[in-house]
């Protein structure tokens, strides 16, 4: 039964990365790019938790902390450099 589940979750969080591409594409603002970037490796880390349930490896789990790190900094760069237009003062 959890087979089907993490099978449903993961068709689930494909959809969802799918229309957060999307939403990179034709995003009006560059706002609205940096949401849809952050929420894209939102998505990519619960995959990345979702394969990890289903293969029973530790090593996803690692990745999506270090995804998770990496995501945070990136995006709090990006609103930075929206911002003041530079990234380092």
């Amino acid at each position: 039964m959890i087979e089907i589940a993490v099978l449903f979750a993961i068709s689930c969080v494909g959809l969802a990365m799918a229309l957060n591409l999307w939403r990179l594409a034709r995003g009006p603002t560059t706002a609205d790019r940096i949401l849809a970037l952050d929420t894209m490796t939102i998505n990519a880390i619960a995959l990345m938790v979702l394969m990890q349930i289903q293969q029973g490896s530790a090593v996803y789990f690692e990745a999506a902390l270090l995804l998770a790190m990496v995501g945070f900094v990136g995006t709090v760069a990006y609103c930075k450099f929206l911002l003041r237009g530079d990234i380092i003062e």
